[in-house]
């Protein structure tokens, strides 16, 4: 069955940075509170899927649940830089890889040779100059990069007909980045030790990520309109929600097509017994140089679930203490440093980038904010969608921008 992860209703305290899921075979994860007992919930499971999935009936009837330990959805980053204990940090760099590999946090090629470098470093041991190093590359290369970066072609005729060439070019880069690896001075006498250091350089890539650490929940948005009948059709999403904000990101496609952090919007969802389960994110932008709230749809059965984890990461970043993103993702070692820290996520900011919003492949209703609509199609609800969203006092939005430079598609 299709992947989707929520969390049932809100958790507990968030100081653990692991607590248990249940899973099915197709990776239908429900995060537990300390409150749940995993038989219990077991015994309710095909309930669950038919409430909260589009499974067919026979799939449901033959799923089986598993109890798994991941990462705590509500621990913050900067608590995560704290670890020390080495089984954790190993925990936490299974589970990101994992995120990795199956394209379920979309990366750029050069973040996907820099993390997959360090996987090299973790199996294979130091780069060691002279050794067949390529070869292992070659015949591991799915579990250092994900699926989509490792198809090529095979042989004399495929060489012959330039296929695999892409792929040849990411085996030289992860061949490069893995030269790269910097050694930790005097932590060969233990393997597992002089593991933790890449371990922690793994998760500090990881955390340049805006969705890492998130849950994830599958749906489905409106294409755009194209051709002379204005036909569309819909395509199937993932929706990451964190402590920092929401994702929208394409499953097929494997980039971001909305990044939106809470102070940029508000949201609500209806349920099956008003019209359908859908979840409606607003926020601004703007319609040919017009300053307009834009609406996006997102068709799913799990709406509830996300509208009520927003609402509860919102209130959860409220009651604890202000963390600004830079020291989310800054290094206690740059932070106790005289100088002043580096510029966050470099990447985020590349031209085209995976993780840059896609505003123009988004169909979304689009209105002033007096409600004098400006596309054909009407919002159906009739309350204001700003009566959920993250309280600021200054009442004001910034218009989310899409990339600047971007392949056609």
């Amino acid at each position: 069955m299709d992947g989707t992860e929520g969390n049932a209703g809100q958790p507990g305290p968030a100081d653990r940075s692991h607590r248990s899921s249940v899973s099915s075979v197709g990776a239908r994860e429900v995060q537990l509170k300390p409150k749940h007992q995993p038989y219990k919930l077991g015994r309710q499971w095909q309930e669950l899927l038919l409430r909260f999935t589009d499974a067919p009936d026979d799939d449901v009837a033959m799923d089986e649940p598993s109890l798994q330990f991941r990462r705590n959805v509500f621990f913050p980053k900067r608590r995560e830089l704290q670890i020390h204990d080495k089984e954790v940090l190993r925990l936490l760099y299974e589970e990101a890889k994992g995120n990795v590999l199956a394209a379920r946090y979309p990366c750029d090629v050069e973040d996907c040779e820099a993390l997959g470098a360090l996987v090299c470093r973790v199996q294979l041991g130091p780069y060691q100059p002279g050794q067949p190093t390529a070869c292992a590359l070659r015949e591991k290369l799915d579990s250092f990069l994900p699926a989509h970066l490792c198809k090529r072609g095979h042989g004399l005729f495929a060489a012959l007909r330039g296929r695999g060439t892409k792929a040849g070019t990411g085996e030289q880069g992860l061949l490069n980045a893995y030269r790269r690896v910097k050694e930790v001075a005097g932590s060969e006498s233990e393997h597992e030790a002089s593991l933790s250091p890449h371990y922690r350089a793994y998760l500090l890539k990881c955390h340049e990520l805006p969705f890492y650490g998130s849950a994830f929940f599958h749906g489905e948005i409106d294409k755009p309109a194209q051709g002379f009948l204005h036909r569309g059709g819909q395509k199937p999403v993932s929706v990451a929600i964190s402590l920092e904000g929401v994702h929208v990101i394409d499953s097929r496609e494997k980039h971001v097509l909305l990044g939106l952090r809470f102070q940029e919007l508000s949201w609500d969802h209806t349920s099956p017994e008003e019209e359908e389960s859908v979840l409606w994110l607003e926020f601004d932008g703007d319609n040919e140089g017009t300053p307009v709230n834009k609406l996006l749809k997102i068709y799913s059965k799990q709406a509830e679930l996300m509208s009520s984890l927003i609402e509860y990461c919102i209130e959860l970043s409220q009651a604890t203490e202000p963390a600004t993103p830079q020291e989310s993702a800054a290094s206690p070692a740059s932070a106790a440093g005289s100088s002043p820290p580096p510029t966050q996520h470099p990447q985020l900011r590349r031209q085209g980038s995976v993780v840059c919003s896609r505003i123009q492949h988004l169909s979304t209703i689009d209105y002033v904010e007096e409600g004098e609509q400006i596309k054909r199609v009407k919002p159906k609800r009739s309350t204001s969608f700003f009566s959920r969203q993250l309280s600021l006092g200054q009442g004001s939005y910034a218009v989310v921008q899409p990339t600047e430079s971007l392949e056609q598609g």
